[in-house]
């Protein structure tokens, strides 16, 4: 009588391929995860953006002209949160720029802080359109695509 005996569990080599391949995953999805969480971050930039889009667009509705500053405006320039350190806010001839200022400590690899921007342009009837871009004014300190929201990176 030949008995054979039933494997039990699972092999040396079954879990080191297990164990291998989850090693993968991890080395694919950790830096896709860090990329969003700063993407996500960006979100609350986009609102003090809007913040200021509104003010900007209500006041030029209102006088036919661009404010000269931040506070003619009606906006908070400085929300000193832990991601947004400030909003600037320019116009030069006629035209709004907008730049949110985000803490470099948010952006992985930055030693200076880094900037996106809503650039502004008047269509008829006294209506304002916006753009996004990376950057400021000065075009230094661009913040990376992969970290600009959605609407930014197009």
């Amino acid at each position: 009588m030949n008995i054979q005996k039933k494997q039990q569990g699972f092999t040396l080599i079954e879990l080191m391929i297990v164990i291998a391949i989850v090693g993968i995953l991890a080395a694919i999805a950790l830096p896709a995860y860090q990329d969003y969480t700063v993407r996500a971050k960006m979100s609350e930039a986009l609102a003090n953006l809007a913040e200021a889009k509104t003010s900007i667009a209500e006041y030029y509705a209102a006088n036919g002209y661009m404010p000269t500053n931040a506070t003619t405006a009606g906006f908070n320039s400085n929300p000193n949160t832990e991601i947004v350190a400030s909003v600037k806010y320019t116009s030069t001839s006629g035209e709004p720029i907008i730049a949110a200022q985000i803490n470099f400590e948010q952006i992985p690899g930055a030693s200076a802080d880094a900037y996106f921007a809503l650039s502004g342009y008047t269509d008829s009837g006294r209506v304002l359109r916006w753009v996004c871009k990376p950057g400021d004014t000065s075009g230094a300190n661009d913040m990376p695509a992969k970290y600009l929201p959605a609407n930014c990176r197009g």
